[in-house]
């Protein structure tokens, strides 16, 4: 079993999920900032589940371990902060939420440094 490819199944299926409550059971509870928060939730969970998807696959030689770690703790951190902030109405989860962006942006950085340490010809 490929552990890691399933948990980026369950977390894409998540992802596809909160796009759905928030548009049928969140979008008449909340108001229409809180509703813009949760798709945003949803749009970077999406985003980082389908490019947890391409690295899984494409790192066989478990290169990108740390864009890897990056990414999951940003994608829960971030989109898991504002779910939960728009769901519970705790404002102060806005202010855990740049830790999760900042994960998110030290990934894609991460995956930067990686990849120009990579041989021209390595995958």
């Amino acid at each position: 079993m490929n552990r890691k490819l399933c948990a980026v199944a369950l977390l894409g299926a998540i992802a596809v999920a909160a796009g759905a409550i928030g548009s049928h059971a969140v979008k008449s509870r909340v108001s229409a900032t809180d509703l813009e928060i949760w798709k945003t939730a949803a749009h970077y969970h999406l985003i980082h589940a389908v490019a947890l998807f391409g690295l899984v696959n494409h790192d066989q030689e478990n290169r990108y371990r740390k864009t890897l770690l990056l990414w999951w703790l940003g994608t829960v951190i971030f989109s898991g902060t504002l779910y939960a902030l728009v769901l519970t109405n705790i404002r102060v989860l806005g202010a855990i939420t740049p830790i999760g962006g900042l994960c998110l942006i030290l990934g894609w950085l991460m995956l930067a440094v990686d990849a120009s340490r990579s041989k021209p010809n390595a995958s």
